[in-house]
């Protein structure tokens, strides 16, 4: 399985808050943000793990380089203007048929996204072109949310609760190679944004099934970090 890790953004929240440490290098019970996804995806069959940090992220690029990560591993250095951008920018390493995709804040419990990874490999690829974690918790302040039929499959993607959405988007997207033409196209017509996309792939006519994961917490806010080791314990 390919991997890919955006790590690019400037974490201006947590900065206005007094965090000085890049959010890729906040810790979690000591191990940086990045490192965990990184020893998460390594203990479920990563093939390759590619990543991209924005120019400014020095501090994260020598961390990174001085990881010693035992399979194929892309540092991409580059500052986008959306977490779209730096998608695309990773997609010339995702080689494979299929691949996962997160944001480097996304916080879950290791089980659940072993359950998740292993229902993507044993699905047939014939009924569908992606599988998306979604949750019930809400702890975002513009969450995108997740209208799904009576079996799991999205339908759309919504800035406001609507009849059918009980779920809101996870930030872990789990996509096969269909997904990437969908996106090549995107930002050729303009498209920005991450749920912009998500919305195209809907679009495009690609069967997306959600995934429900009990709790996923976004590293946003100071307070967060405390609320995300509380939950792994």
């Amino acid at each position: 399985m390919d991997y890919a890790i955006i790590a690019a953004g400037e974490g201006s929240r947590l900065v206005r808050e007094g965090v000085t440490t890049p959010k890729p290098l906040v810790r979690l019970y000591g191990v940086p943000l990045i490192e965990r996804l990184i020893n998460v995806f390594l203990n479920n069959e990563a093939t390759s793990i590619s990543v991209i940090v924005n120019e400014a992220m020095t501090e994260v690029q020598d961390y990174l380089q001085d990881l010693r990560i035992p399979v194929t591993f892309h540092l991409h250095v580059q500052s986008t203007p959306s977490s779209m951008h730096s998608f695309h920018a990773l997609s010339r390493f995702l080689q494979g048929e299929c691949f996962c995709l997160t944001t480097v804040d996304t916080i879950f419990r290791e089980d659940e996204f072993r359950r998740y990874i292993r229902a993507f490999e044993t699905l047939p690829a014939c009924s569908f072109d992606g599988l998306m974690a979604v949750t019930d918790f809400v702890d975002d302040e513009k969450p995108l949310y997740v209208k799904t039929d009576e079996q799991g499959m999205i339908r759309d993607f919504t800035d406001r609760p609507e009849a059918g959405s009980r779920y809101v988007s996870g930030g872990i997207y789990c996509l096969r190679r269909a997904a990437l033409h969908v996106l090549d196209a995107a930002l050729t017509e303009g498209v920005s944004r991450m749920r912009n996309y998500q919305r195209r792939l809907i679009a495009g006519g690609l069967r997306l099934q959600a995934y429900p994961f009990s709790k996923i917490i976004d590293i946003d806010r100071p307070a967060d970090i405390a609320e995300a080791e509380r939950f792994l314990v």
